[in-house]
Parts: structure tokens; sequence; C-alpha cells
């Protein structure tokens, strides 16, 4: 039980006729960083507040950091921060001074100053929360769940809206919480960035995980590493004929085909010169890895983003 920052099982709660959240279990390990990826509507945000100890689950049992809510919640919100999908705050309070607002209520806080360094917000102490960018506005959100020094950090989309170079920040500011021993819990539509942050991975929908592991164990669980997009003039035709003779099925997606290869080397000749014999209207043709987002897309058959 050490091992173990999170560990749910049995979780189950409803808003009326909507079941969100049907019989979940979940084991996060400490030091890890796990993500919790789905489409709109899984139940990601809903299971995500059961364990944070805003919403009570209908049935189930949730231990956090080897305590219970029913007994210990006091003792749990001590040891854990969360940085929701927006923060509120008012317009005319300055940086420096939400972190130390927010610092007096916890027993031992982490210092201001080195909150502001580590989010590199220094220059910013002075100004107004209302005068930050997107992604100061973000790395002060977070630092607001951090100052409690967290043993458990809880991240709910944190990087939504950020242009890459602020993503960029955020995700530098994870991988020293992950460094510093921390634990974290993150959801994410961006699937590189599961790739790139998370240890593991669960793949939530309608309200139950249906895939845990590594990103590199779930990608190599398809069997069908490389894919061929065939990007055409206009919008593509029907691929009929090109998947008998190809002899291989083909994903017609809004802008372009995907064909899943077992030998590239091979089966993109084979591939090309269908596209000829056909006279195809090709305007591109790019190959890639498999991705965290076709692991989806084998499991529910829906974008995450749906």
């Amino acid at each position: 039980m050490e091992d173990w920052a999170i560990e749910a099982q049995g979780l189950h709660k409803r808003f009326r006729d909507v079941h969100a959240v049907r019989g979940l279990d979940l084991q996060v390990r400490r030091g890890e960083v796990f993500g919790l990826l789905g489409p709109n509507g899984a139940g990601k945000t809903t299971s995500m507040e059961m364990l944070e100890g805003l919403t009570r689950p209908d049935s189930g049992e949730i231990r956090v950091l080897g305590l219970d809510y029913k007994t210990q919640e006091r003792a749990i919100r001590e040891r854990i921060g969360v940085q929701f999908q927006s923060t509120q705050l008012d317009d005319k309070i300055k940086v420096g001074e939400a972190l130390a607002l927010f610092a007096n209520y916890y027993a031992k806080p982490r210092p201001v100053a080195e909150l502001l360094a580590l989010l590199q917000l220094q220059d910013k102490a002075g100004a107004y929360q209302s005068k930050l960018s997107g992604g100061q506005r973000q790395r002060l959100a977070l630092g607001l769940a951090l100052v409690g020094d967290p043993e458990l950090v809880f991240l709910d989309e944190p990087t939504t809206g950020l242009d890459p170079q602020a993503r960029q920040g955020l995700w530098d500011i994870v991988r020293r919480l992950k460094a510093e021993g921390r634990t974290v819990l993150l959801t994410t539509h961006y699937m590189d960035e599961a790739e790139v942050l998370c240890d593991r991975v669960g793949i939530m929908d309608q309200g139950q995980i249906l895939q845990l592991g590594t990103p590199r164990e779930l990608i190599a669980g398809l069997g069908q590493p490389t894919i061929a997009e065939i990007e055409f003039e206009g919008a593509p035709p029907a691929a009929d004929e090109f998947a008998r003779q190809l002899g291989r099925p083909v994903e017609v997606q809004a802008e372009h085909w995907a064909v899943r290869l077992e030998d590239p080397k091979r089966e993109l000749q084979q591939l090309l010169a269908c596209v000829e014999t056909l006279a195809l209207p090709m305007r591109q043709l790019h190959v890639r890895r498999a991705s965290l987002e076709d692991v989806f897309l084998q499991r529910t058959g829906r974008s995450l983003r749906d």
C-alpha cells in the first residue's frame, strides 16, 4: 500500500439520469506522472473531483496517500494540490499577493519566492493577475496548487488553449515536480503531451478505464506501429476499390485516408502502385508511427476531442 499515491476501487457517480462514472478502478504509484485520457463526457473530470475529495462517490472506496476521506479529509487536503480547468481570481490581486494569500491556508507552505522562481514569474510578482498572458495565468494557477508543498498534484487539462511555447513551459514544471519526487495525476486532450510527460496512462470512456499502461506499451499493443496517411486534392474519394486492390482496410477520415502497415518497406510500394493504377488525385503521403490517439480510436471509435 505504501507504493500507491491513489487507490480507487469500484467508484460510481450518477447525476440524475447520467451515469458519469461506472465502477472506476485506478491505482497511481507514488512519484509517477499518470495521465487520464478520454473524449469530452468520458467521466474524467468527475473522477478527478472524487479523487480530490470535491465530489462524493455514490459507491466505492478511495484512499489518497494511504488515507481515507471519510475520516482523514483534513490530513489529505494538507498533502494535495489541485489545479482546475479554470481559476478565477480578483482582477486587482497581484501575483505575489495571490500566492501569499493561499500560503496562509497551509501549515507548512512552500516559500513564495521559491514558487515564483519555479514558475518563472519573478518579474511578475507585482503585476495584477488580470494583466498576465494566458500562459502566465496558467503558471500562476499551478503555483496556487503547489503553494502547500503537496506530495500529490491534480492537473485538469492544464495546457488547454495555450500556445506551443506556453505548453512547453508547463511541461518543464511538471518534469520538475516529478524530479522532486511528487506524484502528478493529469487529464489532457493532447496526445503528444501524454506521450512526453506520462509514465502511464489510462484511456477512459463512458465512465470506465478501457486500457491502462505506459504509452509505449499501449502503442505497441496495436500490433501495427506504422500508419500511412494519404491526402488528396479536394475531398477523399471512395476507398472501396483501393482497399480491395491493396488487400488492407482503409480508414476514411475527413481529409485523408489512413492505412495501417505491417511491413512498410514492402507495403508502401504496393500502396503507391495502387494509387498509380487507379489514377487517384493524391497530393501528399505521410508515414508515421502509431500514436495514443490511434489506440483510443481502435478502442472506442471516437476522437479524443469528440
